[in-house]
Formats: C-alpha cells, sequence, structure tokens
C-alpha cells in the first residue's frame, strides 16, 4: 500500500571505490536474499549516526566500537534478525561474524561493521552465517545496489534507494543510497538502516559533520508509529575516488555543495520510508511555524504525528479537526497563546485564532482528507522558528502486519 512510491527502484549509480556483494542464507526466509556486503576501497572515510535507544543492538555496540579505533574496510548487513536483546552471545555472535567475512576477504575483524535488522529477542543463526558469508567474496560488485536495497528489506514492500550527481568544482561527485524501514519508526534514528556513498574527498570531522546534519533534517523528521527501535544506523562513506583536492573547510563553497547533496538524498530515503509505512494510505506532511524555538516547533509536530486518534482520522478521510486542535494544546511547549494558533488542511483554514475558522465548510475538508497526500500546516504564532516532519496515518493493516509480524 505504499504511497505513491515505485515498484522499482530508479537507475542507481555505482560509486567509485565500493563494491557490494549479497548472498541468501536464510536467516528468516528460504531463497531470499538476506545478507548484504560493502567492500571498500583504501583511504574511505566513514561516518555514521546510530539508535539513541538505551537496549542498542548488539551488532550497534559493535559497529560503534569498531568505528571508534579503525578506518572501515567492509559493511555486513543481515535482515530477518535483529540480535537485539541476546545478551552477551549476541555480542558474541556480531564479532564472530565479522570475523568470517575479514578471514573471507583478508581483512582485520575490527575492521568489518556489523547490522542487523528483524525480530527483536532471537538469537543469530551462526550456521547459517558460517555457510553464506564466504560466498560474499567472490561476488563483489560496483553494480549491485538494487540487490542491496533488496537484501536489507524487512516489513518493507518496496526497496528504497537514489542517486545524485553534483558539480563540485570541475568534478562530478557521485552520492547513492539506500535505506529500509516501514514500521517501529521515530526520530532519534528508527527502525531503519540506510547507507550513503560518495566519491567525493572529505576530511572525516566534516564528513562527519555533514551526516549530522543531512540526519538531523531527514532521518530525524519522520514518524510511522512514535516507536524507536534498538538496530538503527545511518553511514556516509566517502572513498576519495573524485580525485578532487579534500574538501577540509566547512565554510567553502565545495562543502555546502556536498552537504546540500547529500541532505537531498537522504530526504529522499527518509521519505521513502514514510511513503511505506506500515499499511500506509497517507503520505502526512506536517509544517509547524511561528514557534518561539525550532524545538518547540518540532515538539508540536511529533505530538501530531504521533497521535493515534489523527492518525486513524487520516486514513478514515475524516476532518476531525479537534483531534489536531488538542494534539497541539498537549503538547506541552511553553508560552503558546492557544488564542494565535491557526490550522491549515493544505489551503484550507480550519481553524484560526484558535477557534474554527468561521468560513470553513466541512466539504472543503472532506476534500483534502480524500488526498493520497496532505499538507498539515499549523501556525502557533508570529515567531520566525518552523519545523516540518512526515508521516503517515495508521490503517488497519498496520494493526495486522504487527500482530502477525512473528509468525
Amino acid at each position: 500500500m505504499a504511497v505513491n512510491l515505485p515498484l522499482e527502484l530508479p537507475e542507481m549509480l555505482p560509486v567509485a571505490g565500493v563494491r557490494i556483494a549479497t548472498a541468501a542464507a536464510g536467516i528468516k526466509y528460504p531463497n531470499r536474499t538476506d545478507l548484504v556486503a560493502f567492500e571498500l576501497a583504501a583511504g574511505t572515510q566513514c561516518a555514521a549516526v546510530f539508535t539513541q535507544n538505551a537496549f542498542c543492538a548488539a551488532p550497534v555496540t559493535v559497529a560503534r566500537k569498531h568505528l571508534s579505533i579503525t578506518t572501515p574496510r567492509l559493511l555486513l548487513i543481515n535482515s530477518g534478525n535483529a540480535n537485539a536483546g541476546t545478551g552477551e552471545l549476541g555480542h558474541q555472535d556480531a564479532l564472530t561474524s565479522c570475523a568470517l567475512l575479514a578471514d573471507a576477504v583478508g581483512c582485520e575483524t575490527n575492521e568489518v561493521l556489523p547490522f542487523s535488522t528483524g525480530v527483536i529477542g532471537e538469537s543469530l543463526p551462526m550456521d547459517k552465517f558460517s555457510a553464506a558469508i564466504p560466498l560474499l567474496s567472490a561476488r563483489f560488485d560496483e553494480n549491485q545496489w538494487h540487490a542491496a536495497a533488496h537484501g536489507i528489506m524487512t516489513t518493507d514492500t518496496r526497496p528504497k534507494g537514489v542517486s545524485r550527481q553534483v558539480m563540485i568544482g570541475d568534478k562530478c561527485i557521485t552520492i547513492t543510497g539506500i535505506a529500509k524501514g516501514s514500521g517501529m519508526i521515530c526520530p532519534d534514528m528508527a527502525t531503519m538502516l540506510a547507507y550513503v556513498a560518495t566519491d567525493a574527498n572529505i576530511t572525516p570531522a566534516l564528513l562527519q559533520q555533514c551526516l549530522y546534519y543531512a540526519a538531523e533534517r531527514s532521518f530525524n523528521c519522520i514518524s510511522v508509529d512514535g516507536e524507536t527501535s534498538t538496530n538503527d544506523a545511518c553511514v556516509l562513506m566517502a572513498t576519495g575516488q573524485s580525485l578532487a583536492a579534500a574538501i577540509n573547510d566547512e565554510q567553502s563553497r565545495g562543502y555546502q555543495q556536498l552537504r546540500n547533496a547529500v541532505t537531498e538524498v537522504c530526504v529522499v530515503l527518509a521519505q521513502a520510508i514514510i511513503r511505506d509505512g506500515e499499511g500506509a494510505t497517507k503520505f502526512i506532511t506536517i509544517d509547524v511555524e511561528g514557534g518561539e524555538s525550532e524545538a518547540d516547533c518540532r515538539q508540536v509536530a511529533y505530538t501530531v504525528a504521533h497521535s493515534p486518534l489523527v492518525k486513524t482520522a487520516f486514513f478514515a478521510s475524516d476532518p476531525n479537526w479537534g483531534r489536531i486542535l488538542a494534539a497541539v494544546g498537549r503538547a506541552g511547549i511553553d508560552l503558546l497563546d492557544v488564542g494565535q494558533v491557526a490550522i491549515y488542511l493544505e489551503d484550507v483554514c480550519i481553524v484560526r485564532d484558535g477557534a474554527r475558522a468561521t468560513e470553513y465548510m466541512e466539504a472543503a475538508g472532506d476534500a483534502v482528507m480524500m488526498q493520497d497526500e496532505i499538507t498539515v500546516r499549523i501556525v502557533l504564532g508570529n515567531a520566525p522558528y518552523r519545523a516540518e516532519l512526515w508521516s503517515c496515518d495508521f490503517s488497519y493493516d498496520y494493526v495486522r502486519i504487527n500482530s502477525e509480524y512473528r509468525s
């Protein structure tokens, strides 16, 4: 039921210095691609952001540690099993999976970053890893982005990927990324994995800064159900293969161009996650403006996005504006003057000065709510701050998908 998300990926441009291999290990389902490895050329820099959930999965702990002590050569991702809530055994299994791939390729165990997604609380089937991982070393190819996008899926109904190119000076820089995610999606990352690569040449500190900037405006601006997962991770890789001089100044035009292009890629991937939200029938943009701070605007937007009553009203195509009004009121921001609040469905004003707009007609609200893409604009006052995030509705299928998830 993905909302205006194509069945097939667009053209996925290879990134010089990145090769990908996939395999079907049978981790949860037979004959389904569920192992993906990225091989990174020497000199590649990696930046990453991870879940803020205190019960972070074993691969998150291992990946953080490995990234802190060395430059990664390989990424290993499995779907079908999250290896979360698995204690010391899960930690050892994550390390073992790294060692298996390192032995197959010929590098150190700590040069492998592991990632997992799937069911929480179940141990990894290490016999299947042991059988499948050695196969990856003979399959690396720069044109496997499509296969990788499929291999990291769980409840996703569509693969998610995008490529962009930007001229920085006289060099054409390529940026290609994939992501997975459909449910358990909320800021502070989400049940999502994302891998973005570029052939740009950039210093490690600026690469990490670039990723923070992009993630804050993309993956931290989405919510399907207000749940933050144990396994979220986003990795930004820069191979330096474009042969341009290294970007080392955050004030430079080159850095700003790269940062903006990476952000665009991340926004496309983040919005694709919402469009493919579990059971989603509507893609909803929540735009809050006029707040005393960006944090206030985000808090209001999150409260509206997370409200089950608001989300079910959207599924029913019911312009029940009272639910939106109530969510704004309980967002808990200081200095809210309810007498200044205005709320719009697209261009239809439903609330003005804190009450039903005198000109509002239910038929106009009905017409907007029948659309599959809707913008809710909330004006808090006359202050200069704003925030935007993307969400979806709650349908019967959301309940079905999550009640059947382990069956």
